[in-house]
């Protein structure tokens, strides 16, 4: 279909804007993907998207384009880590210190990461990996080279400079089809939209309420597990296992966050000790946070 039916779909104002089916949505995001369009028409797009906002079948539709244009390479008892792509500010990564204790257990993670997007200035995933010696159960996939359609558009993201709907739907891509999956979130109204997003990609799917959006735990908070077809709500607090880690910086650089994790405070340890216990419990490996922390 013509581009420019879907700026007009998003583009109009609430007397004419119409949500777009899965179908639309999917041709649509394989044209930006291409690039057979002008890159004002990608712009203009995606922030129409964005205010209109975006339903579950274009959400849906979107993924479905994203998948099509990537190469996956499967990694057995593996869990994806979604995080979003605009970075960390205030606190420390844990991902590679949560391999480091969970390496026994023969359990891998998935992160994955690429250039920063809009809108935080964080640190990024990629600047991590790309800085540290990983673990063997650590698989970092660097989107410029297994969807490197999805990352070309960057610039065009960087120069618009806010959030899209790309920022939701990119967390989660599952390039190397993991059966479960961790994704973070600010707000209890986006649990079943992710739920209703990415669900069907895996055996189970947390959500949790974690620090700076991303799926780490760094104090109590809710989290929800959404398993055959059903969304359920539970509660954690690293306090009750005597994890009491405080944040040292108001915004952290990238050489104080490879400080902070290659040479860990023992809270700091302690409270990636309580999430590798959390992705024990995703994994299906023990019954019980509690029954996780003994066995690590």
């Amino acid at each position: 279909m013509n581009f420019h039916t879907y700026i007009k779909a998003v583009g109009t104002g609430k007397k004419h804007n119409r949500d777009m089916s899965e179908d639309e949505s999917y041709d649509a995001m394989m044209q930006m993907l291409a690039q057979d369009i002008f890159p004002e028409q990608t712009s203009a797009f995606l922030l129409g998207w964005r205010i209109k906002v975006e339903t579950i079948d274009e959400f849906r539709g979107c993924l479905k384009a994203l998948q099509t244009d990537m190469q996956k390479t499967e990694v057995p008892n593996s869990i994806e880590i979604g995080y979003p792509y605009d970075g960390k500010v205030k606190n420390p990564y844990l991902f590679s210190l949560i391999a480091k204790i969970l390496e026994p257990t023969g359990l891998h993670l998935i992160v994955s990461g690429d250039e920063l997007q809009p809108s935080k200035c964080g640190i990024t995933t990629k600047e991590i990996c790309t800085s540290i010696d990983l673990d063997q159960n650590l698989h970092f996939f660097d989107r410029s080279k297994y969807a490197p359609k999805l990352s070309a558009l960057s610039e065009i993201r960087t120069r618009l400079g806010l959030r899209t709907g790309l920022n939701t739907v990119e967390k989660l891509l599952n390039p190397a089809e993991s059966k479960y999956a961790l994704i973070g979130t600010f707000h209890k109204p986006f649990v079943e939209k992710y739920a209703k997003i990415f669900g069907d990609q895996y055996e189970k799917l947390f959500i949790v309420q974690g620090n700076e959006g991303t799926p780490e735990i760094f104090s109590k908070c809710k989290y929800w597990v959404y398993e055959n077809d059903v969304i359920t709500e539970h509660y954690l607090n690293p306090a009750d296992f005597g994890v009491t880690y405080q944040k040292s910086w108001d915004g952290i650089t990238l050489e104080e966050s490879l400080e902070a994790i290659q040479n860990p405070s023992d809270e700091l340890f302690k409270l990636a000790k309580f999430n590798a216990a959390f992705y024990l419990l995703l994994a299906g490996r023990v019954n019980s946070i509690e029954e996780g922390w003994e066995s690590l």
